[in-house]
């Protein structure tokens, strides 16, 4: 079936809420091509899935960014993971097919490529989660620094304010440093 033809009898799916397929039979018939309700309903399934994905994929992206605040890059995780996760239902799909729905070369092409895309996904679960670690150590070291700066300032006033010795301000940071 040539390209504007299909196109064609997707939207008509679509519009018609994947149903009316008698009605798409003898539309396809009036164009010139003899195809039977029960192959363009197996067809239409096909597409209703696709189309079901693709929605089901938009409203989680959705959900995603309006409830994930990306301080530790929470929503990239979350995409990773749904990637991740229709890449292994695809794997999984392809398995399932029969040997007439797809050529074997057709096969280890698609396979390849899933394997690729799946590894560049795992690079990139890595960079996220190291990145996350990183961020983590980042303010961890800032909170401790504050917290230093602060006890470093409350030295300085106890020892103008009573008369604290040097020798005790010395010993004091040494506990506060965790060296004695």
């Amino acid at each position: 079936m040539p390209q504007p033809v299909r196109e064609w009898l997707d939207k008509s799916l679509v519009e018609g809420n994947f149903s009316g397929y008698q009605l798409l039979e003898e539309a396809l018939r009036d164009k010139g091509f003899a195809i039977s309700k029960s192959a363009i309903h197996r067809y239409g399934q096909k597409i209703e899935r696709r189309f079901a994905a693709i929605k089901a994929s938009t409203e989680a992206a959705r959900l995603l960014t309006e409830g994930a605040a990306d301080d530790q890059d929470a929503r990239s995780e979350a995409v990773i993971a749904l990637v991740q996760t229709e890449l292994f239902e695809s794997i999984v799909n392809l398995q399932e097919a029969g040997d007439e729905d797809i050529d074997p070369a057709e096969r280890i092409g698609l396979l390849s490529s899933a394997a690729k895309n799946i590894a560049t996904l795992a690079r990139a679960s890595v960079n996220q989660k190291r990145f996350r670690l990183d961020e983590q150590a980042r303010i961890e070291r800032e909170a401790r620094d504050k917290l230093l700066a602060e006890q470093e300032e409350k030295l300085l006033e106890m020892r103008g304010s009573d008369g604290m010795s040097e020798q005790m301000e010395v010993r004091i940071r040494r506990i506060l440093l965790g060296k004695e």
